[in-house]
């Protein structure tokens, strides 16, 4: 089950048409959905999670706690909407596709994809721009 909560002002528009193609992308990965929580937030909220859980003092858009068990994928995905939208504009694309690619990174994760070395983030890339274009 794909759940969204928000810590924020920020309510993402059809809940539904987004968990549908969360759920899609799981089982194209040849994994099984489980319990997958959305917390969109503020900087401020992210930052602190981001200090506190992973001694990192620095912004982010996007941290997962992944709960996973083997293929099936549990874990919650916290996304900092002011992030995305600083992002955004920094990559010239819009709020609805930088979001999309974040929500959707989070989950690749899940499915055992990294981005850590050069290779891996490459194939990252190239798995968020698949799925972003099943989307639309």
């Amino acid at each position: 089950m794909i759940s969204f909560n928000y810590e924020t002002e920020f309510i993402i528009n059809d809940e539904a048409n987004y968990s549908k193609w969360i759920s899609e992308t799981i089982l194209e990965e040849d994994c099984r959905e489980g319990e997958i929580n959305y917390i969109f937030c503020s900087d401020d909220y992210l930052h602190k999670l981001n200090v506190d859980f992973l001694n990192h003092d620095t912004l982010t858009d996007v941290i997962s706690f992944d709960y996973s068990v083997g293929k099936e994928l549990h874990g919650e995905i916290y996304i900092s909407v002011d992030r995305v939208k600083e992002n955004a504009l920094d990559f010239k694309v819009s709020f609805e596709e930088e979001m999309a690619r974040v929500m959707i990174h989070g989950v690749l994760h899940y499915c055992g994809y990294k981005d850590k070395s050069e290779a891996d983030e490459k194939l990252m890339r190239s798995k968020e721009d698949y799925y972003l274009v099943k989307r639309k």
